[in-house]
């Protein structure tokens, strides 16, 4: 293998990145550099540092990355309705701004390569790598999921306890996890066959089932400027202290539980469970809002567009021209997706209790079944004539070759 003095490890701390520090050592006795970019991962950074210099690394950095990731991805994606066959890309946009960072420190401490512990099965291996390419074209990637001897989680554990690295899981309890400020994802073990019901009481960390959910709905008011939550029950919160706030309400109300099998950029079907409580009150929020506050055309092309945007996302294309073209166009429909949004959050359901914003295109007059002075019912009958002649003229040119 090629030599390297010095690597820069994006480091969760988890099982993955737990083996790899020492594997480095092993193989390519080099210096090991470890970032942890938190995301709002909350206790599972406690005593990492102490983990990974005992396991071997040189030194831990600690990116605080809330606030950028809330306001550079988190937002972006929220003012698109950006989707991804259901999924709200929890893990998808964390990746970005993570890698983003583990390079600008791989070149502030002169490392030759950077590392991840993304699988070769995953679509994470893509979203960190393509990031890397952005903005470090020529430094070295190292992929030790794509390389080394170890084929399963199982070894893995096997490896860990054969050098005493600590872990958190157990053979039992061995989920594939991936937690930010966002959301929650289970994957593996029992969730490998769609044919299992999830063994909900055992992994919800966020929330709580449906049934467990209060018996009596719980109301909020989510406030939006140009497209972005500002308000909750009309107190200012920042980002990152918004999206807490409300993981909190509606993991408590049974919000958010996602069961889906999805499709991966890299060919295969993959099962997983999502907790997104917060993210998809703000989700349904502000798809209620552009509903008054955005013409058909508008709101139709951007839900096309949106779907463009799920897909780069996902595919990890962030840093690209055309996600940044998309963007510009999303900026513009937002400028009139300002108001009030009411709803009633009830054992996992969400209502809608009352919409209102200045910039509203809702007319009362228009909408009325009352007559009234703007619209003349009459006039349907040319517009249904018009709208409707290729139907007719069709209709009877197949009646005339008929006979």
């Amino acid at each position: 293998m090629k030599q390297y003095k010095r690597v820069v490890l994006a480091y969760s701390g988890g099982l993955d990145t737990s083996i790899i520090i020492p594997w480095l050592k092993e193989n390519y006795g080099c210096e090991v550099i470890a970032v942890s970019g938190d995301v709002g991962q909350g206790t599972e950074l406690d005593g990492l540092e102490e983990k990974a210099i005992k396991t071997g690394a040189s030194k831990l950095y600690i990116e605080d990355l809330k606030s950028e990731f809330v306001e550079d991805f988190i937002w972006p994606c929220l003012k698109a309705g950006a989707k991804y066959e259901q999924y709200l890309l929890g893990t998808s946009f964390a990746r970005p701004v993570i890698a983003k960072r583990v390079v600008e420190i791989a070149k502030a401490e002169g490392a030759d390569a950077v590392c991840h512990g993304c699988t070769g099965k995953g679509n994470d291996q893509v979203r960190f790598e393509l990031t890397i390419k952005a903005f470090a074209p020529d430094i070295d990637v190292i992929a030790p999921w794509r390389i080394w001897d170890i084929k399963s989680r199982e070894e893995e554990i096997e490896y860990a306890e054969a050098r005493n690295i600590p872990l958190k899981i157990t053979r039992e309890t061995n989920y594939s996890k991936d937690k930010n400020l966002w959301h929650l994802s289970h994957e593996g073990l029992d969730l490998e066959d769609p044919a299992n019901e999830p063994l909900y009481d055992k992994i919800l960390e966020m929330g709580v089932t449906p049934e467990k959910a209060p018996d009596i709905p719980e109301y909020i008011t989510i406030s939006f400027e140009k497209g972005v939550p500002v308000k909750l029950d009309g107190a200012a919160l920042d980002g990152v202290a918004l999206i807490e706030k409300l993981n909190e309400i509606g993991g408590r109300n049974g919000v958010g539980i996602l069961d889906i099998v999805e499709n991966r950029l890299v060919g295969m079907k993959s099962r997983g469970v999502y907790e997104t409580p917060g993210g998809t009150i703000l989700y349904h929020a502000h798809d209620a809002l552009e509903t008054i506050c955005l013409d058909k055309d508008t709101a139709h092309f951007k839900a096309i567009v949106a779907g463009r945007l799920a897909q780069l996302v996902y595919n990890g294309q962030w840093f690209t021209p055309l996600r940044e073209a998309i963007d510009t166009f999303v900026n513009k429909t937002q400028e009139t997706v300002t108001g009030d949004v009411r709803l009633k959050l009830y054992k996992g359901n969400i209502t809608n209790a009352g919409i209102t914003s200045p910039y509203t295109l809702y007319d009362t007059a228009a909408a009325s079944f009352d007559e009234d002075e703007d619209f003349n019912q009459a006039d349907s009958a040319g517009f249904i004539n018009l709208f409707g002649l290729p139907i007719k003229i069709k209709a009877k040119l197949d009646e005339s070759r008929k006979n």
